[in-house]
């Protein structure tokens, strides 16, 4: 809504500063900094007030069942800390900014399903696997149509054509199969940070450096100049708007983190991972960064891979790979103290999302 101040720039000059994205987009991150800090104690308040606890998995490990009871369903402060920013400092006209706020609170209202049956059954068992899933597809069904026809729009606002990095002339336009690929993508990336989302601010530190990767890969996408220069063929005008969705997911992630870093004073629940992954997702798709996806989040990917491993193996063999799965758990298993984890797992998602910028002039 702010956006729309610039008509006013011929009374105020200084307002002609809100057309710009650059401007737009600090403003959206600190925004949402600042709601996530100042929302947070109330939010904490009051799910401690309504005995909304984090219930632990008895075959976990022994050091987290201390943790029994930490207000959880934190992402409902995640995910308005980041929709308000966006809403206010969005061009609300750019179809991108819908489809991914959206998209976003679709996949938290499964969370907050889950979270919701978890809490009213004191158990860590919400929504059954196969019920959660099904809704994750439908969402993504629903996503993918749109984008098929922002795609056969006129002028086409987008396009499904697919590029592999490092291979920037090997296209493939995937037509219809596209909405099945978004499917894959968006059930993918929301269940990956779902999985990643077990130690104190290890999810929302990594979420945090895969949305600033995403805040720079939406920018240079968005930008003519930018864009022709790297030879980013998948160009559309409407991509640069998400600069400013982004850059509140990343507010929004550093201000829930001052409450959830270790040892954490709220947890994020299902509300918060699936909502996020789901974002992850769609930006993805948006930007046209499909597969760059599995490298800006090369941590989330591990996670998964994990968990995968751990379980074909076990019913291949009847042998586990790895202690527990997800791998953080492993660490926690073999000795590794709970913020070294943290921090290292940082640095691995640092540098996976510095790999990816660099993919971007690569042919």
């Amino acid at each position: 809504m702010l956006y729309y101040l610039h008509h006013l720039s011929d009374y105020v000059p200084v307002l002609n500063v809100t057309k710009y994205i650059t401007f737009r987009t600090a403003a959206a991150s600190i925004t949402a900094l600042g709601i996530g800090l100042f929302l947070g104690p109330y939010m904490i308040r009051r799910l401690r007030s309504f005995q909304i606890g984090q219930v632990i998995r008895q075959e976990g490990p022994a050091t987290h069942r201390t943790k029994a009871g930490t207000p959880t369903m934190g992402g409902l402060l995640i995910l308005t800390s980041a929709v308000v920013p966006t809403l206010l400092w969005a061009n609300l006209s750019n179809w991108f900014i819908w489809v991914a706020v959206l998209s976003t609170l679709a996949f938290g209202a499964v969370g907050f399903a889950d979270d919701y049956l978890k809490i009213v059954r004191r158990s860590h068992h919400g929504l059954r696997p196969r019920y959660k899933i099904v809704w994750q597809v439908l969402i993504g069904v629903c996503i993918g149509i749109a984008l098929l026809m922002l795609a056969d729009s006129e002028p086409p606002l987008y396009n499904t054509r697919l590029v592999i990095p490092f291979f920037k002339r090997a296209i493939t336009d995937l037509h219809w199969f596209y909405a099945a690929f978004a499917v894959l993508v968006l059930v993918g990336s929301t269940n990956m940070v779902n999985l990643t989302d077990g130690l104190d601010g290890l999810a929302i530190s990594v979420f945090a450096v895969a949305a600033a990767a995403f805040t720079a890969l939406a920018y240079v996408s968005g930008h003519r100049e930018f864009a022709e220069y790297l030879q980013l063929t998948r160009f559309s005008p409407l991509t640069g708007e998400l600069t400013v969705f982004c850059a509140s997911l990343l507010g929004a992630s550093l201000g829930f983190l001052w409450y959830n870093s270790y040892p954490a004073e709220i947890f994020m629940g299902d509300v918060g991972s699936l909502g996020l992954g789901g974002a992850l997702g769609t930006v993805a798709l948006l930007i046209k960064h499909e597969v760059l996806l599995g490298v800006v989040g090369g941590v989330f990917v591990i996670e998964a891979l994990s968990v995968i491993i751990q379980v074909g193996s076990f019913k291949l063999t009847g042998k586990r790979v790895f202690k527990m799965a997800p791998i953080h758990h492993h660490f926690e298993l073999i000795g590794w103290s709970e913020p070294k984890i943290i921090t290292r797992f940082i640095i691995v998602a640092i540098i996976f999302a510095l790999f990816s910028l660099t993919t971007l002039k690569l042919r």
